[in-house]
């Protein structure tokens, strides 16, 4: 049980790097929100899991913990988006010779 509750942990932790890392290379607000939160709430739930394999006294508490992620995360990336939304934040976009470069590129390759 304790190695799969290591494997647990270090999966919740490749997600949340994998979601930081969205956070730095994502191009607008839109695109972080999203890479940000949906790759930390599944890695936080991982750690969560693999913590409840080392201390399965801990599930009720684990369990709470979860079921608050579940229900703030998509409420908080939801109150973001909108909150950029009406500030007038426009969606990342390539311009035209941006896009007749990189369809270029892609026949290329």
């Amino acid at each position: 049980m304790i190695i799969l509750g290591n494997l647990f942990i270090i999966l919740g932790a490749a997600f949340l790097f994998l979601g930081a890392l969205g956070l730095v290379r994502m191009p607008d607000v839109y695109n972080r929100i999203q890479a940000g939160t949906k790759a930390v709430t599944l890695g936080s739930l991982a750690l969560l899991f693999g913590v409840a394999f080392h201390h399965p006294a801990w599930l009720p508490k684990l369990l709470l913990i979860a079921l608050f992620i579940l229900l703030t995360s998509p409420v908080g990336s939801s109150t973001i988006a909108r909150a950029a939304y009406l500030a007038g934040l426009k969606p990342f976009t390539l311009s035209s010779k941006e896009k007749t470069r990189y369809l270029s590129q892609q026949e290329e390759s």
